[in-house]
């Protein structure tokens, strides 16, 4: 059997998509398994064993992902995106077997791409269950109950391009991962709170400092600001918090790494400090201890689920978050204070410690 699986959406979205994929490769280990993906997303490909080869739709692709579809004899295909564009690549497939995720029906013409519509609600369900049941509809009669939890597998010549990006930053001890940016502005929490986190990390705990992100100008401005300030925010802490250790190294790799190379720094970090953003997915599917800030977005669809995963909700910000809804409401990111963010980064640390 041939099975296209087309996930053009963000990155986000990608990682939420490796547990549907890896339960149809554990179901099908015989299928010929492709994955469509969007340009900006198509260097996380290297990270995703379940696939067996991958198509990759945007500018400058031209024909060549459409001549994929085309000729690619599939029998199924699966269609995670429910755009104009997934539709138009399903419909040119010619696959026998074509379905989608039922609010898709909505959509009068594009819903005539497509054989079946699976019942997921997008509003009642994680985000990883709901690729999930539209994987499980073509699973085998008495298959073993899946696994929607992401995961990625980081190939060996990103984990030695991280090593050597962080040689050559001097970052030689356990460190932490801080994201600060987002490509929504209203979800950046202030800079001078990334300050008091940086210094309590660095300072207290003694660890170095890794600052992720992104190439867009507010972004690289904040985390500039946070590798600028370095001992200076010493100030931010008592006397009493300051630690026994050397406060730690600050390297500044905003807009230097490429989607595996994040990936494989978050791989080996103590702890990954961020706000609602993609590397939020990369620390859930690799199991790292992580705090994820949350402001506008409802957590539920979209959380990490893994033991050693912290959410904090602007909605509720006193403390971690565990009772998940899909009706609770976004507030300002400015809701959730150092303070709580600290005490949460110092709970997953005595937990898991940095080694």
């Amino acid at each position: 059997m041939r099975i296209l699986a087309l996930q053009l959406k963000r990155i986000g979205d990608l990682v939420l998509t490796t547990g549907a994929l890896r339960a149809l490769r554990v179901a099908w280990p015989e299928a010929h398994l492709a994955l469509a993906v969007s340009d900006g997303t198509a260097s996380l490909l290297g990270a995703i064993d379940s696939i067996d080869t991958h198509l990759v739709f945007g500018p400058g692709r031209g024909w060549a992902p459409w001549q994929q579809a085309l000729t690619g004899h599939f029998d199924v295909v699966l269609d995670f995106t429910g755009t104009d564009r997934s539709a138009l690549a399903a419909a040119l497939s010619r696959a026998p077997d074509r379905r989608t995720v039922a609010w898709v029906r909505q959509r009068k013409l594009r819903s005539l791409a497509y054989h079946h519509f699976i019942e997921s609600s997008v509003r009642e369900r994680h985000t990883c269950d709901h690729y999930l049941d539209l994987a499980q509809s073509i699973l085998p009669p008495g298959s073993p109950a899946a696994e929607s939890a992401p995961s990625l597998s980081i190939p060996a010549v990103a984990k030695a391009s991280a090593a050597d990006l962080l040689q050559r930053h001097g970052i030689a001890r356990p460190f932490a991962i801080l994201h600060p940016g987002t490509a929504r502005p209203e979800k950046f929490w202030l800079t001078e709170r990334w300050l008091e986190v940086a210094a309590d990390l660095r300072l207290r705990h003694g660890l170095d400092l890794v600052l992720t992100g992104g190439r867009d100008p507010a972004e690289l401005a904040q985390t500039t600001a946070i590798a600028a300030t370095g001992d200076q925010s010493v100030r931010s802490l008592s006397p009493d918090r300051l630690p026994g250790p050397p406060a730690g190294t600050i390297a500044h790799l905003a807009g230097e790494t490429d989607l595996l190379t994040l990936a494989a720094l978050v791989e080996r970090a103590a702890i990954v400090v961020s706000c609602d953003t993609a590397i939020v997915h990369l620390a859930a599917a690799l199991r790292r201890p992580q705090v994820a800030l949350f402001g506008p977005t409802n957590p539920f669809h979209w959380r990490p689920r893994h033991d050693l995963a912290r959410v904090i909700s602007a909605a509720q910000p006193d403390a971690p978050l565990t009772d998940f809804t899909p009706r609770l409401r976004g507030a300002p990111m400015d809701r959730i204070s150092t303070a709580a963010v600290i005490r949460v980064t110092e709970e997953l640390l005595a937990f898991h410690p940095p080694g």
